[in-house]
């Protein structure tokens, strides 16, 4: 923890770190060498503590203190307390961070292969920014982002308007329909989607957004795609298709994946990438600029 969120920490609950330290350490002294207090502080703090419970946290056991009962319980509570008490300062700290600060991105598994070099380009310019990445299908990201785990999200398909949700079109990926290279349509280049009415399909699992915009593109079709695989990630999913497994609408790869061949598909299926945020929630400083940076070079992720 900095020195900052240190303070801000101490500023707004001494008395529970006193209590934490307390379980950790069972000594008054150590406990008030831990928190910078005189002693006699540390003794007022436990015997006010005390008085406001109606029993006493502590009871001396040889030259330390032990807490009572009542005392672990209201430790435990600390304890929890602080957990949420603490990412709160280091957050509020790291908002006025002028050159550092902290980012938390969500994005979909699918785009596992953008991310890393738009991070990369990111940091060249701010190398002081920390992220946390938290990665997952459509409903999980947005569901991240709404309860504030995450500051900005990259997903699959754009939310509506109603959603009080902000976002922001980041790039459009063409979808192809891949194949095994020994499979009958490899030789093609172009295909129309109900020539594969009849193959087995391995997609993502339900909730994810590339398995909506999959279903909706084979229902448009006239067709409902038989099932053989379920997957998290299009790595996997291409390797199914590789091993014959079955056909796969994906984002075109670049370069494509060895053993499998990607066709164009009449009429042309696109799916719109979009960076996303809350309505009316402030972003930190550290997460404008990336999401600013990110639009900006949207360009650089198109495959």
């Amino acid at each position: 923890m900095d020195d900052r969120v240190e303070r801000l920490v101490t500023e707004l609950a001494p008395r529970l770190r006193l209590l934490r330290a307390l379980a950790e350490e069972q000594h008054v002294t150590r406990v008030a060498e831990r928190l910078g207090v005189p002693q006699p502080t540390v003794s007022r703090w436990l015997a006010e503590l005390g008085r406001s419970l109606g029993a006493p946290v502590v009871v001396r056991s040889g030259r330390g203190v032990q807490l009572t009962r009542a005392g672990r319980l209201l430790t435990e509570a600390a304890t929890q307390s602080l957990g949420a008490l603490e990412p709160g300062c280091r957050r509020a700290a790291e908002e006025t961070d002028p050159g550092g600060g902290h980012v938390a991105f969500g994005f979909l598994q699918t785009m596992s292969p953008w991310v890393p070099e738009l991070l990369r380009e990111f940091k060249a310019r701010r190398p002081a920014v920390r992220f946390t990445l938290m990665q997952g299908a459509h409903p999980e990201v947005l569901a991240k982002l709404r309860e504030g785990v995450v500051d900005l999200a990259l997903t699959s398909p754009m939310p509506e308007e109603e959603s009080g949700l902000l976002t922001c079109p980041w790039v459009e990926q063409e979808l192809v329909l891949a194949v095994s290279a020994g499979h009958r349509l490899a030789a093609r280049r172009r295909i129309r989607l109900a020539e594969v009415s009849d193959e087995e399909f391995v997609t993502t699992k339900p909730g994810y957004g590339l398995r909506q915009i999959s279903e909706r593109l084979c229902a448009a079709a006239g067709f409902t795609p038989r099932l053989a695989f379920e997957g998290d990630d299009v790595d996997t999913l291409r390797g199914l298709v590789s091993a014959g497994l079955g056909v796969a609408l994906l984002p075109r790869a670049d370069p494509g994946a060895r053993g499998v061949v990607e066709l164009a598909i009449t009429p042309r299926p696109t799916r719109t990438v979009g960076l996303v945020w809350v309505s009316g929630r402030p972003v930190p400083a550290a997460g404008r600029a990336f999401r600013d940076f990110a639009i900006a070079h949207s360009h650089h992720a198109r495959p």
